[in-house]
């Protein structure tokens, strides 16, 4: 996210809390330095065992902004977020950096950070994995956006009526319409 986009945030009275990915090497290298040599003002650990996934995700915060760019307004904490475990019985280790406007505790970022990820798993990678939504062929005008919208109340639409699984949903009801239009009475 640029630098201008969390200026319009501060500007409008709301607050940030930014992925810091390779887009913005100096950053990101400076939050890993900082991450690597300083202490945290706070740390949240916490382990979670599903089906055939466990993860460890350690959360800290840092508020030492000395040589950060001046530009980013509002910035107050640094926040790295470290996720290993296994998957499928796989070992893995993921680190991920963000800039934030706010100043919480590493267990309220924590709680955030994982809404966000509710959002993505819950939409996001459904429009993108199940309804295939990146591999469309619809690029003009407004055509995109609008049948993004219609995924979206698709998905609502099969969440509202029980169905937990778009993937299950689509193979029961796709050839159905009596089904289909049931959903929408």
């Amino acid at each position: 996210m640029p630098k201008k986009t969390c200026q319009l945030v501060i500007e409008s009275g709301n607050d940030y809390v930014i992925a810091v990915k390779d887009n913005q090497p100096k950053l990101h290298r400076h939050i890993q330095r900082i991450a690597a040599n300083g202490l945290p003002r706070s740390r949240y650990i916490e382990t979670e065992k599903t089906k055939n996934r466990l993860t460890t995700r350690t959360v800290e915060v840092f508020d030492d902004l000395n040589g950060i760019d001046l530009s980013w307004a509002g910035i107050k904490d640094l926040i790295r977020v470290q996720r290993t475990g296994t998957r499928g019985g796989q070992p893995y280790h993921e680190v991920v950096c963000y800039i934030s406007s706010l100043i919480h505790s590493a267990r309220e970022f924590a709680c955030g950070i994982r809404g966000h990820w509710s959002i993505e798993n819950r939409l996001h990678w459904i429009k993108d994995v199940v309804m295939k939504e990146d591999d469309s062929k619809i690029r003009m005008g407004n055509a995109p956006a609008n049948l993004s919208v219609l995924r979206a109340i698709a998905i609502n639409i099969l969440r509202r009526n029980g169905h937990p699984s778009i993937t299950i949903s689509q193979r029961f009801l796709s050839n159905d319409i009596d089904k289909l239009l049931a959903l929408v009475e």
